[in-house]
């Protein structure tokens, strides 16, 4: 037998081995990084540059974490006890309005980003169309209760308050849109992620027909939650170390000074945003530091884009969507908030 037949014969190695291979990759180059700046001379000690790189690490996966066992936990109520036929009759038919009601479901099952991908990849299990969990996942995090209060402490019932839902609600609402009308589910999917009606494997995930007893459905929910909190909370380590070492590495007054341009603030509050990954229902009182100093255009692109997609919540993104699906995921609402900003900053005064 040839070389070449050979090697075609060869197992590879699956694309989520792969997948983790290069987040570790990626993250052992942000640590390398770290250690070169201190090594270079950046005005710090290496042991003052690891106390700060181990610092930002923890309060951001602290944070997270616990929003992430919630969104499992919810993940694995659903799992339990929600059924494909609930999810038929509360959904509306029409794909606008789907789309729509997906903007809102954050206030039925309210759960930051750090915890809104396992919700929706369960969702997507009990039949969810593709498309309104893509509104969901990215309209969730900000269009729910608790980020509603925190942002109506920080700023008030005023323009900031309106806009970041009103800006939420289109941004998210458009992108849904945009999958509905351009994309089936088997292009968008990784095939752990929808359920055996919309192509997926029953292997993989199977549907329950009937509602769990409530005993069983706990004891289910609670197995099922400790599965997937481990599952994805290697993503949200990954996504943590990635955003500690870039808070570590780029210098914040950089960004700051760049506040004052309509089009350059915006950009600037967009990487802090990404960068610093700071979860929804805290970043409101973030963002109140910076009023005065940012346009308000640039603060509501920070409340807006943030919440839609940061360094951890990509990292989780590609544990449901294929990674060219990921990539539109963070250009388009990128785009759209940018825009959006930029045209406040030159057309409204605040």
């Amino acid at each position: 037998m040839h070389a070449d037949t050979d090697h075609h014969l060869l197992p590879s190695a699956p694309p989520h081995r792969l997948l983790r291979r290069l987040a570790w990759g990626l993250a052992a180059a942000v640590g390398a990084l770290v250690v070169l700046s201190a090594t270079l001379g950046s005005g710090e000690s290496f042991e003052t540059v690891i106390s700060i790189f181990s610092t930002r690490f923890l309060g951001i996966f602290i944070e997270a974490a616990p929003f992430l066992l919630l969104g499992t936990v919810v993940s694995g109520v659903i799992d339990s006890f929600l059924t494909p036929d609930d999810i038929a009759r509360l959904v509306p038919r029409s794909p606008l309005l789907a789309t729509v009601t997906g903007a809102f479901m954050g206030f039925v099952f309210p759960v930051c980003e750090c915890g809104v991908v396992p919700v929706v990849r369960r969702l997507f299990g009990k039949g969810l169309p593709m498309w309104v969990g893509v509104t969901f996942l990215l309209a969730a995090p900000v269009m729910n209760p608790i980020v509603l209060v925190s942002t109506y402490v920080a700023f008030g019932a005023g323009p900031v308050l309106v806009g970041r839902f009103a800006l939420t609600a289109v941004v998210a609402i458009s992108v849904g849109l945009v999958f509905a009308l351009g994309a089936r589910p088997q292009e968008v999917l990784r095939p752990r992620s929808f359920a055996p009606i919309t192509g997926g494997s029953d292997d993989v995930i199977p549907l329950y027909p009937a509602r769990k007893p409530l005993g069983r459905g706990l004891r289910d929910a609670l197995r099922q939650a400790g599965d997937e909190f481990f599952e994805m909370g290697r993503y949200l380590v990954i996504g943590s170390l990635l955003a500690a070492g870039m808070q570590t590495l780029v210098s914040q007054e950089v960004l700051l000074a760049l506040g004052r341009g309509p089009a350059v603030s915006v950009i600037a509050m967009q990487a802090l945003a990404f960068l610093l990954s700071v979860c929804s229902t805290v970043d409101a009182f973030l963002a109140l530091a910076f009023v005065g100093t940012f346009t308000t255009g640039s603060v509501l692109a920070f409340l807006t884009f943030g919440p839609m997609v940061d360094v951890k919540s990509t990292l989780m993104f590609l544990g449901v969507f294929r990674p060219r699906i990921v990539a539109y995921l963070i250009v388009l609402p990128l785009l759209m908030t940018l825009l959006a900003g930029v045209w406040l900053n030159l057309n409204v005064a605040f």
